[in-house]
């Protein structure tokens, strides 16, 4: 399952996650959303993975990348 790694505050990973909710694609089913705020695992995880501190960050087996739009088309050639 595609691991998103996210802050409540941050306008990009909001991006994101409008974007899955227009292609159809459900939390819990489709993706999984990880808190990655300031102090948590999650952020913890983002940074021993991608290096940097910044999300939208995706896990997908292998495949990790930051950038919203990136994510974003990623998760369009997932549902093709």
């Amino acid at each position: 399952m595609i691991q998103l790694y996210m802050r409540a505050d941050c306008p990009f990973c909001k991006k994101v996650e409008r974007a899955a909710h227009e292609m159809g694609l459900s939390p819990g089913i489709d993706f999984e959303i990880i808190n990655a705020g300031p102090m948590t695992p999650g952020r913890d995880v983002v940074i021993k993975v991608g290096g940097k501190e910044m999300v939208p960050f995706l896990i997908d087996g292998q495949i990790s990348m930051y950038e919203s739009d990136d994510i974003i088309e990623y998760m369009k050639g997932k549902i093709k």
